[in-house]
């Protein structure tokens, strides 16, 4: 009896997996961030949130194959729920966040960067009214302190995730922001731009997306 062998063997063995590409990823924070890819963390803000006026540029390598989810937490410090920071001091006020990223490969060709490509969602925003950062006894919850904050959706740093709802990141100048420590130790591409919820004091957690092809 003749033995017939079919290709379905050696077609298995020759469909291999791409590799990983590793990249090189430079962020800078007012107050904190944290980098996933596809669900997975790759980086942290070295200095915590609850630390006050923490500035400073992180840069740091990870492995990811394309196409992949870059999922970027980002926040600002407060002190509670009123999204005041100071409070009792005569500087008590919103305070206002900023980030900016650009990501290369190993050959120095940019993969991504920061603009309004990113999906975001603010995930905690306060004060609902501005002028709560003049009280004298501001309290979170209560009057003009009223916030507004929600928990992280399941698998939102995930290719499968419908994100379609989720708003365009807004862009601000470096003006607007006013970046300070660790941000001019960067040479950033001139596509790099600073990203944010769409009020610089009033959202302070946001969730940003953007899917690498």
């Amino acid at each position: 009896m003749k033995t017939i062998l079919t290709a379905l063997p050696l077609l298995t063995t020759l469909a291999l997996p791409l590799s990983a590409e590793t990249l090189s990823a430079d962020v800078w924070a007012d107050n904190w961030f944290e980098m996933r890819i596809d669900g997975v963390q790759v980086a942290e803000d070295s200095v915590p949130i609850t630390t006050e006026r923490s500035f400073n540029a992180e840069s740091f390598a990870f492995e990811a194959e394309r196409p992949f989810v870059i999922g970027l937490v980002a926040k600002d410090f407060k002190e509670n729920d009123t999204g005041l920071e100071y409070i009792g001091a005569r500087n008590q006020q919103m305070g206002d966040g900023g980030v900016i990223l650009q990501i290369m490969d190993e050959s120095g060709e940019l993969v991504a960067v920061s603009n309004d490509d990113w999906q975001c969602l603010v995930t905690h925003s306060a004060p609902l009214d501005k002028s709560c950062e003049s009280l004298s006894k501001p309290v979170a919850g209560e009057a003009a302190c009223a916030f507004d904050a929600s928990e992280e959706p399941d698998g939102w740093d995930l290719a499968s995730f419908d994100a379609s709802d989720w708003l365009q990141a807004d862009i601000y100048t470096a003006s607007e922001v006013g970046p300070k420590d660790g941000y001019d130790e960067v040479i950033w591409v001139d596509s790099a731009e600073l990203i944010w919820g769409p009020d610089l004091e009033q959202s302070n957690t946001i969730l940003c997306r953007l899917t690498v092809e």
